[in-house]
Order: C-alpha cells, then sequence, then structure tokens
C-alpha cells in the first residue's frame, strides 16, 4: 500500500496526483447505453429492467444460461426488436424510437458476426464479404475485391475468395462472418455465440482474431456466449443474464470470485446447485418465463395411422 493515498486513489490506479489536486483521467466515451430495458412476451418479461452500459474499447460479454434473454437482449441493442419500454442508445443516439431507414444508418458503423455465420450458400466466399460494400458503398468493383482480399487475409483465409460455403468447414464460415462483418471497417462489432459448434483449437482461433481486433485495434466488442473458456479470453467485462435480469457484473476477476451460487454453478459447469438438475412439473409450470400449455390442446397435432 502506497503511504499518503486516500482509499479512492489505492482502489483507482490510474488517478495521478499533483501537490493539493487529484486529477481522475474521464473514462472512454459511451457506445452503449441500456437504461431500464423491458421486454414482455403477453405478461412475462424475458428481459427484465436490464441496464447496463458499454464504453469505447471494452469487450463485453454477455453469458448466462440458455433462455435466460441473452440473445433476445443482443437483439433489441442491435434494433431488431423494439422494447416493451426504456432506452437503448448506441453512439448516443436513442434507437428504440428509430424507423428502419434510420436505424440502417447506425447499423452502417458496426458489424454483426451471427451465430451460425449466417453466409448465403450461392454465392462464393468473396461474394458473401463483399455484400455490406455493394449494399452501402458506391466502390469499383476493383476496389470492392480489394477489400475482400484484405478482409480475409485479415481472418487467416487468403486465397479463399472462390470457394462456395459448401467447400469449407465450420470455424471457416465463421472466419467469412468475421470478414464480412469487418468490411465496412465498423467502430463496434456484435457476435452472436461467436465458437458455437467449434472445436477447442478453432475456438482458440476465433477469440484470438476477436483479441486482435479488440485489443490490438481498440473495437468496441459485445459477445454473447456460454463458453467459459472462451468468455474469460476475451473479456474485459462480463455480465450474466438470470431469469431476464442482471444476476452478476464485473471483470473476470470479479466474475470468478463472485459468491452468487448460480453464478458460481454456471462458470463451473456444475450439474446441479442453484439450478436444480431435478426439476417437477410444478416447478416448470410455475416459472416466471413459461407459459402453460394444456396437453389437450396439443391433441390434434398428432396424426396416427390408422388401421
Amino acid at each position: 500500500m502506497l503511504p499518503g493515498l486516500s482509499s479512492f486513489e489505492r482502489r483507482h490506479s490510474f488517478v495521478i496526483r499533483h501537490s493539493d489536486f487529484v486529477i481522475v483521467p474521464m473514462p472512454d466515451p459511451a457506445v452503449i447505453e441500456v437504461d431500464n430495458l423491458v421486454r414482455k412476451f403477453g405478461d412475462r418479461a424475458v428481459i427484465d429492467d436490464v441496464s447496463l452500459t458499454v464504453h469505447s474499447g471494452e469487450t463485453l460479454v454477455i453469458m448466462g444460461g440458455s433462455g435466460c434473454g441473452k440473445s433476445t437482449l443482443l437483439r433489441h441493442i442491435i434494433g431488431v426488436m423494439k422494447p416493451t419500454s426504456g432506452s437503448v442508445k448506441i453512439f448516443d443516439e436513442e434507437i428504440t424510437t428509430m424507423n428502419e431507414r434510420e436505424i440502417s444508418g447506425i447499423r452502417r458503423r458496426f458489424g454483426m458476426l451471427f451465430q451460425s455465420g449466417a453466409l448465403l450458400a450461392s454465392l462464393t466466399v468473396g461474394e458473401n464479404v463483399a455484400l455490406p460494400l455493394l449494399q452501402h458503398t458506391d466502390m469499383s468493383p476493383e476496389e470492392v475485391e480489394e477489400v475482400v482480399r484484405d478482409k480475409l487475409e485479415m481472418v487467416g483465409l487468403t486465397g479463399f475468395e472462390h470457394l462456395k460455403p459448401a467447400e469449407i468447414s465450420g470455424g471457416m464460415k465463421k472466419r467469412v462472418g468475421l470478414a464480412r462483418a469487418l468490411a465496412l471497417d465498423p467502430e463496434l462489432l456484435f457476435s452472436d455465440e461467436p465458437t458455437s459448434g467449434l472445436d477447442p483449437i478453432m475456438t482458440a482461433v476465433v477469440d484470438q482474431l476477436t483479441l486482435n481486433l479488440t485489443r490490438g485495434s481498440g473495437m468496441t466488442a459485445v459477445v454473447v456466449t456460454h463458453d467459459m473458456t472462451s468468455a474469460f479470453r476475451i473479456a474485459t467485462r462480463m455480465i450474466m443474464l438470470g431469469h431476464g435480469k442482471i444476476v452478476a457484473e464485473g471483470t473476470p476477476d470479479e466474475i470468478r470470485n463472485d459468491p452468487h451460487p448460480e453464478v458460481q454453478q454456471f462458470i463451473n459447469g456444475r450439474p446441479d446447485g442453484a439450478v436444480p438438475m431435478n426439476l417437477s412439473h410444478d416447478e416448470h409450470e410455475h416459472h416466471q418465463h413459461v407459459k402453460p400449455r394444456p396437453f389437450v390442446s396439443a391433441r390434434n397435432r398428432f396424426h396416427h395411422k390408422t388401421g
């Protein structure tokens, strides 16, 4: 412990002390601000009063179990879904009230890596990467080809332009999806389960590409995942969702040491605990995110062979 420093200064190692003045650098500007976000389906709150801020240069990992609301939250942040109430700002612009034409201008400033890669099977790898350039710029064909080559080289796929998605592996498809997300040189990158379905080596490759962009180039990123190895490798800050609410938030070290039983069960992959392994029908039926459907209503959906 340094002598003569206040408790505030000891907690904030970045402070600069000069004579009788303490100078605290201003935090990086907020790129994303979510305030009291609620999304209901009927009487079920899938997102329940969520607030968060993502600052420039951060990599925020949103994690949680299946059905916790993390992908729904991401869809609201990128403007694909409209909330029941609350606010979402990107680059200090309120997007919840924007029409599709208005929000398209915001979307040009961020890239999106989809869970499946979302490549068009009828197009070549190069044509998939070129799509945002053809839709949103006036580049010449030669300029487009140069950008496509550069982005594929950035993700380690030099010379793959003329192959079809069916001719490359799942991990390569994720890399092509990342190249396409980077085509317009975005300030912000969203990734939805970027390592889902990948082997450990390819997972490490995708994580390293993300780190190259964030810590190497200073890009801001929001990553939705339930892959704990990947999450702790790339995150500068993490939030965990449970039942549509934030149950934990902090740095990777703070999340590792969070005493919340659900957090510890999730990050350590324990089969039983705060989230029980065995569920009774009554527990399931009265769960806040489950709308019971009488079995009799499904009877006519089944077709039985007769004589």
